[in-house]
């Protein structure tokens, strides 16, 4: 974070002071959660669901925090500790932001990159800041933190070396990412796709556009929208641009009509699950590029990432190389793990909507497939729910069991009461035998692939992260599950 007064945070923040003198200079970092305080750091005491931030402010102040920002003036002895008092916690985490990315635009050249979409934020996000990191001082958050707190305490870390913003935004309602966005302005705003994943939440694939199109409304005339061509509903978000913004396209189908665009041709995913393409960018010869990250859906992710770091001036040798070298940074994301007793893992097991399935098993069916040198190999698939399809569920895990019919999948597990479509659509498709079958829960799963594994079998584990099947992976792979 930038280097300001107590006094110029909390005129920002509109609180009232306590305990500290405004002339003190605050030059640490901000947190939420009282373990991760340093010297220096201000301690933003939130109210989360099961915890109260306040009760830790004297742990806080004792690992040496500056500053306490909090909804009550907390005291010990009677003496307050000192502490900027505000009317909600989370908000001003929010002003706080807002204020350190004005701050730094004023004083010297920022690129605030935002990325959205119902599926591949995270990888798209990973995958921008490798690009860019090689380049120029980037900032990304770690995992997943794309909401109200995830996104400020990402931009508070920005300080006056910094030439590049990487955040990633989710939404949850209407309204998200517009406050989002009014918090911490994009110059460059990436939408990858409206799907089926939160229709539970939105109510319809038509409210998730709406809600989605926020991120590109609120550029202002000079920014710059990442669009993918092949979503007719994303493509459709140009009618809600300001006049002065700019789009550059991409496309995984081949789309020529949307122009200047990132394009993809000679698509081709190989044995190892490694997906392999002739790179287009605007103005520049085709490429080669064969994907470090694994399965043809990361093609578009690879796409979208690349057109932004072309906006950003990167040289497209050096985009071609990053691609090519840059792997899975998030876990349970497509993570491919040989385990000591010879079965590959495919653990895509942190999120799961319909169209990742899909992309998931495709990769898994391509891998088993084989090719002269490695040759056929057993194929198992451990599926779990893909959460908030709202009335659409049942339907879109239906699909899912024909498919891995369709594909030719070895052997296929549906976890838990809500994958049981998958394994009664499997059954309806013609799967033989016991080549589908349901259990009830993580433990049976364990048990069953404990005794069918066999040295030489990839197994992929794909789920909504509620269902827990990312820890089943690890176990099966013989690795720690803690991120």
């Amino acid at each position: 974070m930038k280097r300001f007064s107590v006094h110029e945070v909390a005129t920002a923040l509109k609180g009232e002071l306590y305990g500290i003198s405004p002339e003190q200079e605050l030059s640490g970092g901000v947190v939420t959660d009282s373990r991760e305080v340093s010297p220096g750091d201000i301690y933003v005491a939130r109210r989360g669901e099961t915890a109260d931030g306040l009760d830790y402010a004297p742990a806080a102040l004792e690992a040496g925090a500056a500053l306490i920002i909090a909804g009550a003036v907390p005291t010990v002895d009677g003496e307050h500790l000192p502490t900027l008092h505000v009317a909600d916690a989370t908000a001003a985490l929010g002003r706080l932001a807002q204020l350190n990315v004005e701050a730094l635009r004023a004083a010297g050249e920022l690129t605030v990159i935002a990325i959205t979409g119902s599926a591949g934020k995270t990888t798209v996000k990973d995958l921008t800041a490798d690009l860019l990191a090689g380049h120029a001082e980037t900032v990304w958050p770690p995992n997943s933190y794309n909401n109200e707190v995830g996104v400020p305490l990402t931009a508070i870390r920005a300080d006056e070396s910094t030439r590049f913003l990487v955040l990633e935004m989710g939404a949850r309602s209407i309204g998200n990412l517009e406050y989002l966005t009014s918090l911490v302005r994009p110059d460059i705003a990436v939408e990858l796709n409206v799907g089926t994943a939160h229709g539970g939440v939105f109510g319809s694939i038509e409210n998730t556009a709406r809600a989605k199109s926020e991120l590109v409304e609120s550029l202002i005339s000079g920014g710059r929208a990442v669009l993918n061509a092949d979503d007719r509903r994303v493509a459709a978000m140009t009618e809600v641009l300001d006049p002065g913004v700019g789009v550059l396209w991409f496309s995984a189908a081949g789309n020529a009509e949307r122009t200047p665009a990132v394009r993809a041709t000679d698509i081709e995913t190989h044995a190892s699950g490694r997906t392999s393409f002739t790179l287009h960018l605007p103005e520049e010869e085709p490429a080669a590029v064969e994907l470090a990250l694994l399965g043809e859906h990361h093609v578009n992710n690879a796409l979208a990432a690349a057109a932004v770091a072309h906006l950003c001036g990167i040289p497209a040798r050096s985009i071609v190389t990053t691609l090519g070298t840059s792997g899975a940074a998030s876990r349970w994301r497509m993570e491919l793990i040989d385990s000591p007793s010879g079965v590959t893992v495919l653990n895509d097991a942190y999120n799961a909507n319909p169209d990742s399935m899909r992309a998931s098993l495709k990769t898994l069916a391509a891998m088993g497939r084989g090719d002269d040198t490695t040759g056929p190999r057993r194929t198992f698939a451990v599926l779990g729910e893909m959460l908030e399809l709202g009335e659409d569920s049942v339907a879109e895990h239906d699909a899912i069991g024909r498919l891995v019919v369709r594909l030719n999948i070895h052997r296929t597990i549906a976890v838990g009461e809500g994958a049981k479509p998958i394994y009664q659509a499997a059954n309806l498709e013609g799967s033989w035998g016991n080549e589908a079958v349901w259990v009830s829960s993580l433990a049976e799963a364990r048990e069953l692939l404990n005794v069918e594994l066999q040295p030489g079998d990839i197994v992929l584990f794909k789920s909504s992260r509620d269902a827990g099947l990312r820890y089943l992976g690890d176990e099966i792979a013989g690795v720690s599950g803690q991120q």
